[in-house]
């Protein structure tokens, strides 16, 4: 998958990409960002793959492709379900040469206010979720020598009050991949990490609910509070497949901040503690909860199969 000719950030993959021909898998795929990726990867003329929990969302998703594709709903905490999963890709589309971990849920809210089981889902999807979602593909990247993206968020950077769970699981998620790099390059198998900043995806609808994120936004400069579209960050993701990127960064100027981190846990501190001293109490709990149509449909998936299953032997 060495390409021939590298795309400038922000442009879609050429027609006439290394990937033509080739399978993607990519998780979290009915919607947002991985609903734009599998177009940009199937423009680039490869099969894809799209797992996620919205059956119909996914199915609407994929019906638009210019290239075979399969939907499979699965629940990516479920080691079972992505077995399964992969065996359909293979023995449907055949190999993936390229594994995308996108699938991802936020809560926003004080921790204490949070509810547990919600705070454990966070983390189970969004860090889990991808190591199990590695665990299920790696023999078949191992076979195509393919690419593992990660994706990642700037939340990784520094953690957030407010969003403790999702800043956990980001920089756990990020941690994760990194470790398995040095693992799987004997095999032929290159790890990604994609760095996305503020997105427009339903996560964000309900942004100016989060004081603390608020602030935080307000606090950056101009060129860094702007929201992207999913569709150029998925162009930006694509460029970033198509020369198997050891990082992605989603802008691109991102790059840039990575000497920096030492600096921004004290920064992101600074901001929220003021923040939080001129907020009533109250304030913080006007968002407490799921974020996101997409993270509501997950959770309530979720709650839907935990009543159903059987009490635990006593």
């Amino acid at each position: 998958m060495s390409p021939t000719s590298r795309p400038r950030p922000g442009t879609a993959v050429p027609r006439d990409s290394v990937l033509r021909g080739r399978v993607a898998v990519v998780t979290g795929a009915a919607r947002g960002v991985g609903e734009a990726l599998t177009h940009r990867l199937s423009a680039a003329g490869m099969r894809v793959a799209l797992l996620g929990r919205e059956a119909q969302t996914l199915r609407d998703a994929a019906a638009s492709l210019r290239t075979p594709s399969l939907c499979v709903e699965c629940d990516v905490t479920e080691p079972e379900a992505l077995d399964e999963a992969a065996r359909q890709v293979a023995d449907r589309l055949g190999d993936a040469s390229v594994v995308v971990a996108n699938a991802g849920v936020a809560a926003g809210g004080p921790f204490r206010l949070t509810d547990a089981g919600l705070w454990r889902r966070v983390i189970d999807v969004n860090l889990v979720g991808s190591a199990n979602t590695a665990r299920a593909f790696l023999p078949q990247l191992a076979r195509t020598r393919g690419y593992f993206l990660q994706i990642d968020s700037t939340a990784a950077f520094g953690s957030a009050p407010m969003m403790s769970a999702y800043c956990a699981s980001k920089a756990g998620a990020e941690s994760f991949a990194r470790a398995l790099r040095g693992e799987v390059e004997p095999d032929g198998i290159t790890v990604g990490i994609a760095y996305l900043h503020w997105t427009a995806t339903d996560m964000l609808t309900d942004l100016d609910e989060h004081p603390v994120l608020r602030a935080l936004r307000a606090h950056q400069p101009r060129f860094a509070r702007r929201v992207h579209t999913a569709g150029q960050v998925a162009d930006w993701l694509a460029a970033g497949v198509e020369r198997r990127a050891v990082h992605v960064y989603a802008p691109p100027w991102l790059r840039w901040c990575q000497p920096l981190r030492p600096l921004f846990p004290a920064l992101v501190t600074h901001v929220a503690r003021r923040e939080m001293r001129r907020t009533p109490a109250a304030g913080f709990t006007a968002g407490t909860g799921v974020m996101g149509a997409g993270g509501r449909a997950d959770w309530e998936a979720y709650t839907s199969s935990a009543r159903g299953r059987p009490a635990p032997p006593r």
